[in-house]
């Protein structure tokens, strides 16, 4: 098969789906499509949830089951391991958000220490990862990023998320378990970065252990790869990098209206797609020092990848490589990849069903205003309906 029809193999792509779950996926698909559908779903959510309406049924059997593996992670076993035989690997991911409470926090903290020991024991789940606001108060992160002094409440909780981070990544360490770290919006992001580089210094020694998340429609992210490089090459030790696009384009483009400042955000689509391959790039010609996890729903970035693999020699199975897609989308890029051997994983949320409703109704958001995404998840999965029925 030739490269440029790789992805379009769906008997592939979709061979752990059954024809209800195709169908299913279909109708969610369609929609989502409608973006004043989504808006209406959004709204009436929220409210059955405030109103504690027993919708969770509904949910679960429906967008919550395409989306997510589970309500825990026992729950996820059956489609880690159903991923895992087509080479598909996972990345549990804790995707209950919005809670702003010390106790929320630590039961954060336990889960994702709980998922890197059960990685250790599980092949089929070689990494793990964690959000920085799921470790921390959002205003922390901003002030901290802001350079402004703490309260002595606040440094006693900033203290407590240092500590996080720490028991996490020296589990991780320990385990040999690769951990991310998700990104934030660009006012919370300066905080995160100063922590995750000390993190990475402290135990990227031998190889990477601790990545950081670049979202490469900030204009300024190249450069600060640039600086992050000489920095390890300078103290000797290595950088990991998951790099995306990014998720909070209107939310980065308002504030700085508001605050009168220059957006961070790159000035078209294009920019974006040019800086990410860029980014690609930089990551795999420096490979001895930067492993890179390329979180990517864009065919034309995954193929980008491939021929600088061929090209610089580097094995599709080499661990410095991985390519990453959410569970529920774009599994003509995952399990296309996974059959020519290529690391892939797929992130897959989990958490109770009501608690993962904002996670939930971001995909959806995402995926209507993401132009063609939803189109060509349609238009596959109407090419394997059709090959089915023969």
């Amino acid at each position: 098969m030739s490269k440029e029809r790789l992805f379009d193999n769906t008997e592939v792509a979709f061979s752990l789906k059954s024809n209800s779950e195709l169908n299913r996926a279909y109708f969610l698909f369609k929609m989502i499509s409608y973006e004043p559908l989504v808006k209406v779903g959004k709204a009436l959510s929220n409210f059955a949830i405030k109103a504690k309406l027993p919708v969770d049924s509904i949910i679960r059997a429906t967008v919550f089951d395409h989306f997510c593996g589970g309500i825990n992670e026992k729950d996820c076993l059956p489609v880690i391991d159903a991923m895992y035989e087509k080479g598909v690997s996972s990345v549990l991911d804790f995707s209950v958000e919005g809670k702003e409470v010390e106790s929320f926090f630590d039961s954060a903290l336990q889960k994702t220490l709980e998922i890197i020991n059960f990685s250790e024991k599980k092949e089929a789940m070689p990494i793990a990862v964690f959000k920085p606001t799921g470790f921390g108060k959002p205003h922390l992160y901003t002030k901290k990023g802001e350079g402004k002094a703490f309260t002595a409440e606040e440094q006693e909780q900033w203290n407590r998320v240092v500590d996080r981070y720490e028991k996490v990544c020296k589990l991780a360490k320990e385990k040999d378990v690769e951990l991310l770290i998700d990104a934030e919006e660009s006012w919370m992001q300066d905080a995160v970065d100063e922590l995750v580089t000390n993190l990475m210094q402290k135990y990227n020694t031998d190889k990477p252990i601790v990545y950081n998340t670049l979202q490469m429609y900030r204009h300024d992210r190249m450069e600060f790869a640039k600086k992050q490089l000489e920095h390890a090459k300078a103290n000797g030790y290595y950088l990991g990098y998951k790099i995306v696009r990014g998720a909070y384009m209107e939310k980065e483009n308002e504030r700085a209206i508001k605050k009168n400042y220059p957006t961070p955000i790159c000035e078209s689509k294009a920019a974006t797609d040019e800086n990410f391959n860029d980014a690609a790039k930089f990551i795999l010609d420096n490979l001895d020092y930067i492993s890179l996890f390329a979180g990517t729903h864009n065919e034309a970035s995954s193929y980008l990848i491939m021929d600088l693999m061929k090209e610089k020699g580097i094995a599709k199975d080499d661990n410095r490589v991985w390519f990453g897609q959410l569970y529920g989308m774009s599994d003509h890029i995952s399990f296309n990849l996974a059959n020519l051997r290529y690391n892939v994983a797929k992130y897959v949320p989990f958490g109770p069903v009501k608690d993962v409703l904002p996670y939930l109704i971001r995909r959806a958001e995402e995926n209507t205003s993401v132009a063609g995404q939803t189109g060509r998840e349609l238009m596959l999965l109407s090419k394997e309906k059709a090959r089915r029925k023969g």
